[in-house]
């Protein structure tokens, strides 16, 4: 929709928009912290196109997200339904529409306008069922799973017809000189937009077919790149349904999408940053540690420095960054600004403090991290059952016993989501805290395990490794023992030496005690095992074995879905770089 409309009756704007501009002006706006200015010039061209009505819509889905409250998700469901009905009605746009079928067949340019049109509304179309299904996820109902199921496919078939559609417009234009008609094969493609196939691929602009590349590259890349991370048992039923999952495809139109002109560019920078930061390191994916991506990360972040200079977001992702270069005093700064900066933006706030007593806790400063997480678990409605068992083992860890137990009391009552990984192992942790006889170095030690889980230890300096391996050698709690095996394993390969994180993980595999209360121990000991052995090439056959071994010989334990991911993410490493 790159040609000007007229805007709605009573909208303050210029005698000519283009909206696509205006769209990318909202978009940036909102991410330099102008989250009330972005909805309200949404709002106020809300009636002018499909586009303008889907950005309104966005940023009420956004608001909704950030909130989780119940009447925002529900204005966020009206809000979509809205754009999603105007733009499949034939009366969308119905000034520029009435004129251009009257001079379909004179105005080849009108008609390349209309074509273009009616792309944008079908990426539009799906881009509304991607934000619809996650709405019904949120109510974390059976029929509502089947239900956004099902609206994800439908949106995944819109995404790739439409890309292959554009793709093929996009090459087409390349190969024909200019001024030659297109040929039959090209006619016949263009049956599929809907538009007149003559005047299509001759009206559509080079520029507008790129900004419409780049609008459905976000869904079409995203769609892509979270199926690949689908844990492994789950992949075959969701192939059945019809989903790809090739991660360096969706990180190709992830990128292609975040140097576009569309209003979606700034989304995909952002989802590149998450990936590259925060995806990427957690599950150890393309078979590397926290490094891999960095370098991509910290590029896209200086060339957008000038365009996003107070943006709260991208401050957050240079503190992720600084992180994982264990740059932890930069990081806390960072973060901290980012806190300020998001003083209107409660759930910004949240994920800063996140990173703020993670941070804490990477420099063993238990206090710091105890206060962030405290004001988590007072304030957040994501999960204050989780929030709480950080705020417990960080209070015991001051020394503070019996706020610690007082604490970890909480967490049996603020339990909400029977199936959520992350608050049953709070809960359960929190209960055989509670039963035993209550230490600091078991807090610390607790502590210590959540860094491991979480994948944060690489990010500690080797003075913190080393006081972290003194308390946990203090730890006489024979039903912690295979734990504190394997995070001693842990630690002493996070300082390369692989002689002794062998046997302290070839210790933590065969406990037998602490089964019943760490049931992962075992299964995550013969994982990292193999990853030890896998480093030499004369043990590297002994590697694949303990691989193979942990993700076959042991399930239900906690956190299984992750330790599949790593597994099924380094087998997969070792099948592509393997000689034919």
């Amino acid at each position: 929709m790159a040609e000007p409309k007229r805007p709605a009756e009573g909208a303050a704007a210029p005698d000519a928009i283009n909206d696509a501009e205006l769209a990318l002006k909202g978009i940036n706006m909102l991410l330099n912290n102008g989250f009330k200015e972005s909805d309200e010039l949404f709002k106020a061209h809300r009636n002018h196109s499909p586009l303008m009505s889907f950005g309104s819509s966005f940023v009420s889905f956004l608001n909704a997200m950030m909130t989780f409250e119940e009447e925002k998700m529900q204005t966020a469901f009206e809000d979509l339904k809205a754009t999603e009905k105007l733009c499949e009605s034939e009366n969308a746009g119905v000034i520029e529409t009435i004129k251009n079928k009257i001079k379909r067949n004179v105005d080849s340019q009108r008609s390349g306008s209309a074509a273009a049109d009616r792309l944008q509304r079908q990426i539009i179309i799906a881009d509304c069922q991607v934000y619809l299904a996650v709405l019904s996820f949120i109510k974390q109902e059976l029929s509502a799973y089947i239900k956004g199921g099902w609206i994800l496919r439908k949106a995944w078939k819109m995404y790739n017809k439409c890309y292959s559609d554009i793709t093929h417009l996009q090459e087409g234009g390349r190969r024909r000189p200019s001024g030659q008609r297109p040929s039959s094969s090209e006619h016949k493609r263009s049956l599929s937009t809907g538009a007149s196939p003559t005047h299509n691929l001759e009206g559509i602009s080079p520029d507008a077919l790129d900004r419409l590349k780049g609008s459905v590259s976000f869904g079409y890349g995203l769609f892509h790149l979270c199926i690949s991370m689908v844990p492994p048992h789950l992949l075959k039923i969701v192939n059945l349904l019809g989903f790809p999952g090739d991660r360096l495809q969706g990180l190709a139109a992830l990128s292609y999408a975040s140097e576009s002109k569309d209003m979606k560019a700034p989304l995909a920078t952002l989802a590149l940053l998450w990936y590259h930061t925060v995806v990427q390191p957690f599950f150890a994916l393309d078979g590397t540690d926290t490094q891999a991506g960095l370098r991509e990360a910290k590029a896209i972040l200086q060339q957008r420095e000038a365009t996003y200079p107070n943006s709260s977001l991208f401050m957050f992702f240079k503190g992720r960054v600084q992180r994982l270069e264990c740059q932890i005093s930069s990081a806390l700064t960072s973060f901290s600004n980012a806190l300020d900066l998001a003083s209107d933006q409660r759930e910004i706030q949240h994920v800063c403090l996140y990173e703020i007593g993670w941070c804490s806790m990477i420099e063993l400063n238990y206090g710091d991290a105890y206060r962030a997480f405290e004001r988590l678990k007072m304030e957040s409605r994501w999960s204050q059952c989780y929030y709480a068992y950080l705020t417990g083992v960080c209070q015991g860890a001051t020394g503070d016993l019996q706020g610690a137990l007082a604490v970890f009391r909480d967490v049996q009552k603020l339990f909400r989501r029977r199936n959520n990984q992350i608050e049953l192992f709070s809960m359960k942790k929190a209960e055989k805290l509670r039963s035993s006889s209550l230490t600091k170095e078991l807090c610390v030690l607790s502590m210590i395990e959540v860094l491991y889980l979480w994948k944060a230890l690489p990010n500690c300096s080797t003075a913190k490794l080393q006081v972290m391996t003194q308390v946990l050698q203090g730890v006489d709690d024979l039903s912690s023992a295979g734990l504190k095996n394997l995070l001693l394993g842990a630690i002493s390969k996070c300082l390369n030496n692989t002689k002794d994180a062998s046997q302290y993980f070839q210790l933590a595999a065969q406990d037998e005690v602490g089964l019943l209360s760490n049931s992962y121990v075992q299964p995550y000991s013969c994982y990292e095992l193999g990853c030890v052995l896998l480093t030499a090439p004369e043990s590297a056959d002994r590697g694949w074995t303990l691989m193979l071994q942990a993700k076959e010989d042991f399930a239900g334990y906690d956190f299984e879905n992750r330790l599949h991911v790593r597994i099924h993410s380094a087998l997969a490493t070792k099948k592509s770089t393997a000689p034919p």
